[in-house]
């Protein structure tokens, strides 16, 4: 029994130590990108064709031949390789993306996380990992407020839609 007792301590333990392990931090190469955020990559050489290992976490694109724009999606860690004509990889660059603390306060509810760019107002910003609901009222908003801008500023019903 004691025994029994012993391992499942150690099994608990270990999950525990696991999960509250700081992450490794950005290596010196690692290309640190801001989530909601772009950065350029200038490259020696012509790319003609990328490949990002996680797109849901970075978005990259080619702009006059010899730089990348990275943007961050979402909060983790991947990479891109870009290729030259004759499919010679002109540079393997990992990228992290990282929440850009400096304006940004966080209000924890219990469980319930709620972000705020604060620029120098406080206004509510969409953050991944946010109180779900919180998430889908910001989002229909932005929504919203994304499809007001595409008509020309015409229609609507003057405050962010119905709730």
């Amino acid at each position: 029994m004691l025994i029994g007792r012993i391992s499942s301590i150690a099994i608990v333990s270990s999950i525990l130590a696991a999960a509250l392990w700081p992450a490794a931090p950005a290596a010196a190469d690692d290309l640190i990108v801001r989530y909601d955020q772009s950065q350029l990559l200038r490259l020696p050489r012509a790319v003609a064709d990328i490949v990002v290992g996680n797109p849901s976490v970075a978005d990259v694109s080619v702009q006059g031949g010899h730089m990348l724009v990275v943007t961050g999606k979402t909060f983790g860690v991947t990479n891109v390789i870009a290729l030259d004509a004759e499919r010679n990889v002109i540079q393997d660059q990992r990228i992290v993306v990282q929440q850009d603390e400096r304006r940004v306060i966080s209000l924890t509810k219990g469980s319930s996380r709620f972000s705020y760019s604060c620029t120098p107002n406080c206004s509510s910003t969409l953050t991944i990992g946010d109180n779900a609901e919180y998430f889908d009222l910001l989002t229909k908003h932005s929504s919203f407020k994304t499809k007001f801008s595409d008509q020309g500023g015409g229609g609507g019903d003057g405050g962010g839609g119905n709730q």
